[in-house]
């Protein structure tokens, strides 16, 4: 490369430099030990006399010019920097990493562990009808179970050819829409499509009309399982139930204990307590989210057998088929294991909670 060459092409890259750090790599290329106009000096001495006389001078005045570009482009650098307000030659700022909701860990762990017992995950909708949340479950109309589910229910008009709001008249699977206060109508919308036997879970927001506190919510997410089969009995129900909450629980010594309780959709009925092992300075001091502590029996889940009623709804012969269904909140399991002492955190769109997990 002749020096006309090498002017041109630092001219250039110098013009399209934009920070310090593009310049220093400029100044080294050329003018470095090993730079390009530093080759040619260094080579005067293998030249003939004339063409030394010659060159030398030109290279030297290229090497000053260079120098002169240099410093002249670190100055404009400098001098936008400080008009501008920002130092170009400053390090970017740390990218914030987002964080998982502790709900959102909670779901993802419940749906691994459970598809590893080989249970499938499927999801139905929020908004549902009179007839798949209560009906289809052994809930008739006028029944004292609904009191159990203070509910949303939805308004329905339509507007005919006058423009007048009026009432709609549907369907018994077309009733009354309310937002689902479980995740229960998924049992009969999942068996109305398809034959046994299957194991499911049922993971999704809920709804419910109630006073706020420090373990209730309006709006919160449940789990609903189950299985249905040839021979399914309670004995299966009690293997996969324990098995789920020692792995939720990663190993940690659990008891058990079923009491009996009163489900319309299920028969016989009953409610799942477990007691955590406590152990160190944290004995005995832990909230589980409803005023207790651990090392105390704790209501987590409520279960029983599929009750014939239901399977009618379903089209099953409940001659035929037996199965267990269980259901729980995945609220209450997050403060359990993440030690939440109020389940209105979870919703309180606070980041410096959510940046703890």
């Amino acid at each position: 490369m002749n020096l006309k060459e090498i002017e041109d092409s630092a001219r250039n890259e110098l013009k399209a430099a934009v920070s310090r750090e593009a310049v220093e790599k400029l100044r080294v290329k050329y003018l470095g030990r090993k730079g390009e106009i530093t080759a040619v000096l260094r080579s005067l001495k293998d030249m003939p006399l004339e063409e030394r006389r010659r060159v030398g001078p030109e290279a030297q005045s290229l090497r000053r010019d260079v120098e002169r570009l240099i410093n002249e482009k670190v100055s404009a650098i400098g001098s936008a920097s400080s008009a501008s307000g920002v130092d170009l030659t400053a390090p970017g700022r740390k990218v914030s990493r987002g964080h998982l909701h502790p709900l959102t860990l909670v779901d993802e762990e419940i749906r691994r562990i459970f598809k590893s017992m080989n249970f499938s995950v499927v999801e139905g909708p929020e908004v549902e009808t009179e007839y798949y949340n209560f009906d289809a479950l052994n809930i008739p109309p006028n029944h004292p179970a609904r009191e159990m589910w203070d509910t949303f229910w939805l308004r329905q008009t339509r507007t005919d050819a006058d423009g007048v709001h009026t009432h709609t008249k549907k369907s018994p699977r077309q009733s009354a829409l309310l937002l689902r206060t479980h995740t229960s109508p998924m049992q009969i919308r999942y068996m109305e499509e398809h034959n046994p036997p299957f194991q499911i879970i049922v993971p999704g927001r809920t709804f419910r009309y109630e006073a706020t506190d420090a373990s209730h919510e309006i709006n919160f997410y449940q789990l609903e399982g189950l299985m249905v089969g040839k021979s399914v009995s309670l004995a299966n129900f009690k293997s996969v139930v324990q098995e789920f909450f020692k792995r939720f629980f990663g190993g940690q010594k659990i008891e058990f204990r079923y009491r009996p309780a009163y489900f319309p959709f299920v028969e016989p009925g009953l409610e799942v307590e477990i007691k955590l092992a406590t152990s160190g300075p944290e004995k005995g001091l832990r909230p589980n989210g409803a005023g207790k502590r651990q090392g105390t029996w704790l209501e987590i889940m409520g279960a029983g057998m599929v009750h014939p009623r239901v399977f009618e709804f379903a089209h099953y012969n409940p001659r035929d088929w037996q199965g267990f269904a269980f259901g729980m909140g995945l609220d209450r399991l997050a403060m359990i294991k993440y030690k939440i002492p109020d389940i209105r955190l979870f919703y309180s769109g606070d980041l410096r909670f959510i940046r703890q997990f």
